[in-house]
């Protein structure tokens, strides 16, 4: 027997969730046949066999998280020759070595008290127990039976939900975020305009008149590093949950360039077909969340990035014009910057710049 195990994807990921395999028990396979897709951070990816043989158990089930370097596929048949793909070669390793199992509390509750909780469906060990010496009563099983109805099956949180959980967790702890927030007038836009390239214009003239926002911040170091090429990262927000692919080095890139950049983004993330490394490296974010609804937004941002530009949405607003009254279309503004890396007058001056691009005809 010989044991295939989850590759190395890149990009510093620990772990994969197995979305669904492309063989079965008994089958033969030949290399660099798909095995599996399992899903990443943000992209599906196929996982190819290393070698031809008969596979003989596969070690995990759809839906399951898988470490890199954990068991994927045994073969019947020894390893052949390595095609190029990152494997590892597992051994059960003898008993001593074997790590104890660590062993769960008991729970405390009567013979009829178990029983109804397996008629119930409940899970004795994640029920508080108000009993005597802590064991769990009718009662208690009752109640958390009434709350499992009532607030529905618990839902794991897996992929693209997964990684924005924890990159949100990440952000509470490291950034330390303050926004300014004001608004540009638009009406001298021209019929047909298209928002998405005047906002990544803005922000390249954000940065250019405030580099210190294009830039990424160890907070463990206290060391900032400029970049000089603007690698946008484009918030999408999907029913998978929130993916940012990058616009790589929008600051050279004329509109018909970044508009076929846009539309190849949106297709591979209808398709789950972004490749991992163009889901990294973000230097600067943009949220336009207006097309949704709201004007204002203290936004999120994501280490090592220092700043996220959000445009909320647009409306008609009374303004005085050369004197006079009039009707114009105004788009919010909010700029989430991070005040340990920026400071309030760099963020200012971006956000002074990104507004007199906005408000340009052209």
């Amino acid at each position: 027997m010989s044991v295939f195990a989850l590759p190395d994807l890149g990009e510093g990921l620990q772990e994969a969730e197995l979305v669904a395999w492309h063989v079965g028990e008994g089958d033969h396979v030949v290399a660099d046949q798909p095995l599996v897709s399992v899903e990443t951070e943000k992209a599906v990816v196929e996982v190819p066999s290393p070698q031809d043989g008969k596979i003989a158990r596969l070690c995990a089930e759809p839906g399951e998280r898988v470490k890199v370097g954990g068991p994927l596929v045994e073969f019947e048949e020894g390893p052949r020759t390595d095609t190029g793909t990152i494997v590892g070669e597992l051994s059960a390793p003898p008993p001593s070595a074997l790590s104890p199992t660590p062993q769960t509390p008991a729970v405390r509750a009567a013979p009829a008290v178990r029983a109804l909780a397996q008629r119930l469906g409940v899970d004795l060990a994640t029920v508080a127990a108000s009993g005597p010496g802590g064991a769990v009563t009718s009662a208690d099983v009752e109640r958390a039976a009434r709350a499992q109805t009532e607030s529905g099956p618990v839902e794991p949180l897996a992929g693209v939900r997964r990684a924005m959980a924890i990159n949100m967790a990440r952000s509470h702890a490291e950034i330390v975020p303050a926004t300014v927030s004001d608004e540009a007038d638009i009406e001298a836009w021209p019929p047909g305009s298209d928002i998405t390239i005047r906002l990544v214009r803005a922000v390249v003239a954000g940065c250019a008149a405030s580099p210190g926002l294009n830039a990424w911040y160890d907070g463990r170091t206290m060391e900032r590093r400029l970049l000089k090429q603007i690698d946008l990262g484009l918030a999408v927000d999907t029913e998978d949950g929130l993916f940012v692919p990058v616009l790589r080095n929008v600051a050279v890139r004329d509109a018909a360039d970044l508009r076929r950049g846009i539309e190849a983004m949106k297709r591979d993330l209808r398709a789950r077909s972004v490749p991992v490394a163009e889901l990294r490296g973000q230097t600067i974010t943009l949220s336009n969340f207006g097309m949704f609804a709201g004007r204002f937004a203290a936004l999120v941002i994501v280490p090592p990035q220092v700043a996220i530009l959000g445009a909320g949405r647009i409306t008609k607003r009374p303004v005085i014009s050369d004197g006079q009254l009039a009707v114009h279309r105004i788009l919010p503004l909010s700029l989430t910057f991070d005040h340990r890396a920026v400071t309030g007058g760099e963020a200012a001056r971006f956000l002074k710049a990104a507004i007199e691009e906005l408000e340009r005809r052209e």
